[in-house]
């Protein structure tokens, strides 16, 4: 049990830290988490193609938002720098 508390603490001391919708990114991440977990359990995961399928034809009709390799780390060092500048 000692090692959930420290887990959970270490995870409400990064949360803080975050922005708006960096904290629903997360959010979007731990529900996916819970409701994938709650449909192996009961439906063999024909929810999960289904969602993946749903996905894929989203993106191949142009509709999702994507990012090339080169941007998500143009953004990262982005945001990981300006997060450095305001610790200083």
């Amino acid at each position: 049990m000692k090692t959930a508390v420290t887990i959970d603490k270490q995870i409400n001391t990064y949360l803080v830290q975050l922005n708006p919708k960096e904290k629903r990114a997360v959010l979007s991440v731990v529900k996916t988490f819970v409701e994938n977990r709650l449909e192996d359990d009961s439906v063999d995961g024909k929810a999960f193609f289904a969602e993946l399928d749903r996905r894929t034809a989203e993106y191949e009709a142009g509709k999702a938002k994507v990012l090339t390799l080169d941007q998500l780390e143009a953004r990262a060092r982005k945001s990981f720098k300006a997060k450095a500048k305001i610790k200083r």
